[in-house]
């Protein structure tokens, strides 16, 4: 005959548990904290700071002092304000002509190469990898009236040359002509993955009714790329509102303020006018309206998808 059986608890193993998921959870919180850290300093403070400077009167050397309005009062005072936005919009305006149309185009095109995929691809994705100062400066010698390639080469086919850069009627066109050169060769790649993934069946199908190149791209391609090409389109017009880079190598605004952009123009206030509070109004404005914009297209594509 035995005693009564008491109940045994194992402390040592639950414990033990205990510890190790306290471990894992201090740890998993300090790397989200030191990541949070970090992405508040370098991301949160500026815009913040950035918020508080278009109210203010700043060059940082004198103690800012708060201006309330007049930052913006003095943006649509200055007769460049309007003439910088319009040119922003001509220029995206360009940019979606060709730099939307020409990268899905290559797209399609290197999608049905048979032969030499890798060697396309390399060179349609190179001129990404250059930095945006050389290629400005690289085309910036193209566009040369006197020694420039492009004039050289039109002048070979007996065509007569342009003054690219120093025509106030070409030389938007020709940055836009930069720009996409330079930019399109990540834009094409994500079109091409996107094309790599519709089933084979569907063009097997459209071929087995009838269809031709044009009527597959436009009842098989599109449809079925169309997320895609709505999400590029948005982060395109937003990337090509904020131009910098071209206008400010290759023509400096010119000629008579023709390719002056808004970020030009805060980059004019900024180091040129040592007026910060006006420039990050400026910013704040940009802001106000790609987020409006975004917001709208957004809503616009829910709405029509569903």
């Amino acid at each position: 005959m035995t005693g009564p059986q008491w109940p045994v608890t194992v402390k040592a193993p639950a414990r033990a548990r205990f510890r190790r998921r306290l471990t894992e959870n201090v740890t998993a919180y300090g790397l989200l904290a030191a990541a949070l850290v970090v992405f508040a300093l370098f991301s949160w403070y500026p815009i913040v700071r950035g918020l508080l400077l278009s109210f203010q009167q700043v060059n940082f050397v004198d103690p800012p002092t708060w201006v309330g309005l007049d930052n913006f009062r003095t943006l649509f005072r200055d007769p460049l304000f309007g003439r910088a936005w319009l040119n922003t919009l001509e220029f995206t305006g360009f940019a979606l002509v060709l730099g939307f149309a020409v990268p899905f185009g290559t797209a399609v095109l290197l999608n049905e190469l048979r032969h030499a995929k890798a060697f396309f691809r390399v060179a349609v994705y190179l001129p990404v990898m250059l930095p945006p100062v050389v290629v400005a400066m690289l085309w910036k010698w193209i566009y040369n009236p006197g020694p420039g390639l492009a004039n050289a080469a039109l002048g070979a086919v007996g065509l007569p040359g342009g003054q690219w850069l120093d025509s106030s009627g070409t030389a938007m066109i020709s940055l836009v002509i930069v720009s996409t050169w330079a930019n399109m060769g990540s834009t094409t790649l994500i079109y091409l993955a996107a094309l790599q993934t519709i089933p084979g069946e569907l063009y097997e199908s459209a071929e087995l009714d009838g269809a031709g190149l044009w009527k597959r791209l436009w009842h098989v391609t599109i449809p079925q790329t169309r997320f895609v090409l709505l999400v590029m389109l948005l982060l395109q017009i937003v990337a090509t509102m904020q131009v910098f880079t071209e206008p400010y190598v290759m023509t400096g605004g010119g000629p008579e303020d023709s390719t002056v952009t808004v970020l030009l123009l805060l980059y004019r206030y900024a180091f040129t006018y040592n007026d910060f509070g006006s420039a990050s109004a400026l910013s704040l404005l940009l802001l106000v309206a790609l987020a409006i914009f975004s917001g709208a297209y957004l809503r616009l594509t829910r709405t029509r998808s569903d």
